[in-house]
């Protein structure tokens, strides 16, 4: 090796050697933020059943926005968009809490089906039944909600707590609103 190359090499290894370490973002299921793997798996299952059950209640919500009919109209119709427009912004927090535990959001109809435990309303009900229907469905929410807590905080999960506390705030308060209507 000539006397350049080795000077060259020299000055490469201590530049090398000086340079700070850079940051390199672990794969996703490799992610170190204080939660195990299998805690991270279990919260992020929970969350999808979660994301589940507010997709459909948003569709449902929305369906009868769109075909509410009766002397209540007017009233119902802008209840309920108020209601599937805040229902569509809780979507993606939630979507996103389960990205930031290093796993996939569910995002399709038939993967929802299947991890929802509310069913879908069948024809166009009167407004009455509309909003049975919802009540029932923000409870199983509130339910699904209630069912997670446990691991979230076996595993010491405080942002997807918050989450669900100010979910489970919001589906119990529009739960007892929707049924003060039929009272």
């Amino acid at each position: 090796m000539d006397r350049m190359a080795r000077k060259n090499r020299k000055t490469t290894r201590r530049s090398t050697a000086a340079a700070p370490r850079r940051f390199r973002a672990p794969a996703s299921s490799a992610i170190d933020i204080g939660i195990n793997a299998a805690d991270r798996a279990k919260i992020a299952r929970g969350l999808s059943a979660l994301l589940a059950d507010s997709y459909t209640l948003y569709l449902m919500t929305h369906n009868f926005h769109w075909n509410v009919t009766g002397p209540d109209f007017n009233s119902l119709h802008q209840i309920f968009m108020v209601q599937y427009t805040e229902q569509w912004a809780a979507l993606d927090v939630i979507a996103e809490r389960i990205r930031a535990l290093g796993h996939s959001a569910p995002g399709t109809y038939q993967e929802f089906t299947r991890l929802a435990s509310i069913k879908e309303v069948q024809g166009q009900p009167k407004s009455d039944d509309m909003v049975r229907h919802l009540v029932a469905a923000r409870e199983a929410t509130a339910r699904t909600v209630r069912k997670l807590f446990p691991a979230v905080e076996a595993a010491n999960d405080q942002p997807t707590a918050d989450i669900l506390t100010q979910r489970l705030d919001v589906h119990e308060k529009t739960t007892w609103m929707l049924g003060s209507l039929l009272e």
